[in-house]
């Protein structure tokens, strides 16, 4: 196993290098500048050209792309244009934001999807399976954005259950409190986003269980379990649910940086400040700088997550062995 995660990381290496030219690449083709929005039509030449050595936009692009490799393997990834600040630091600071919301809403899909999609593929046929499909259906098809504006309205409106929106309670709240309460406030506060994000991703949890449970257990394998005797609970969650893994744990690697890239909607919802809502404000004012910082760390969490369910797939299933 070690050597196949060694060879794994030497791959992705590459791939990784790979895809930061892609995105540069892009970056370039693009149409529009990124100073276009900030330059006064009376500016001057002598102006504009300190304006563009600032950020090294006077550089030839392939001095620029090797210039931005060296700083951002230092953890560096230039300034940004429209905040002034470095955008390393405006990572840091809006990514416990989505990194919470993420992965609360991930726990919240498997806790839910996996357990309906067992007792559906069990209650085959039968009202329970009914039910659960439907919901499915309606989580998969529901916009997540229309899903977060509904349990604002019913929750929050209607019935003042919840916050609306934000991470927490505005000043001078957090002055006097203890750590404690303030998690709990923020938790507070992610009761709605990580239930509208972690719903419409059980839904699909569901079916993909449902789907790989039903193929299993109509195996000769489980037909003898049953002929021998053994509980039905133990056919199922030990023998069954096992083998039934994988689909789920490839849907796992693929929903993580998925909801990474994904919670912008969710975010810009619920007035979430998490990356979500700092990469449309860069897109929006041809930020170069973010843009590409946020994409290289969205690309990180992909090939991590890649590399995490193919060593998940050996534990779920002895009989993939990676020599």
């Amino acid at each position: 196993m070690r050597g196949f995660i060694i060879r794994r990381i030497l791959q992705i290496i590459p791939v990784f290098f790979g895809i930061l030219l892609l995105l540069f690449i892009l970056m370039e083709l693009s149409p529009g500048q990124p100073l276009s929005d900030l330059q006064d039509p009376r500016i001057t030449a002598a102006h504009r050209e300190r304006m563009l050595a600032r950020f090294n936009l006077d550089l030839p692009v392939r001095q620029r792309f090797f210039n931005w490799i060296a700083d951002a393997v230092r953890g560096d990834f230039g300034e940004s244009i429209t905040h002034r600040r470095p955008v390393s630091e405006l990572i840091t600071t809006a990514l416990p934001a989505t990194l919470t919301l993420s992965i609360s809403a991930m726990l919240v899909s498997m806790l839910i999807g996996i357990p309906l999609g067992i007792l559906s593929a069990v209650y085959k046929g039968k009202g329970i399976d009914t039910v659960f499909t439907i919901f499915a259906f309606i989580g998969i098809s529901m916009p997540i954005f229309f899903f977060g504006v509904l349990l604002i309205l019913i929750f929050s409106v209607n019935l003042g259950l919840t916050p609306v929106m934000g991470y927490g309670s505005p000043p001078p709240f957090g002055r006097n409190e203890t750590l404690m309460q303030i998690w709990a406030d923020r938790a507070w506060h992610l009761i709605l986003p990580v239930s509208a994000l972690g719903l419409s991703g059980a839904a699909s949890y569901m079916r993909y269980t449902r789907a790989s449970m039903l193929e299993v257990i109509h195996s000769d394998y489980i037909r003898t379990a049953r002929a021998k005797g053994l509980k039905e609970s133990r056919i199922i969650f030990r023998h069954a649910m096992r083998n039934a893994l994988i689909p789920i744990i490839t849907i796992m690697g693929l929903q993580l940086p998925g909801l990474f890239s994904g919670s912008a909607i969710t975010e810009a919802v619920f007035g979430l400040p998490g990356l979500g809502g700092l990469l449309l404000q860069a897109v929006g004012g041809r930020n170069y700088p973010i843009i590409i910082g946020m994409m290289t760390i969205i690309a990180i969490v992909t090939l991590a997550s890649a590399l995490i369910a193919e060593i998940l797939y050996a534990v779920a299933d002895p009989r993939i062995k990676y020599d």
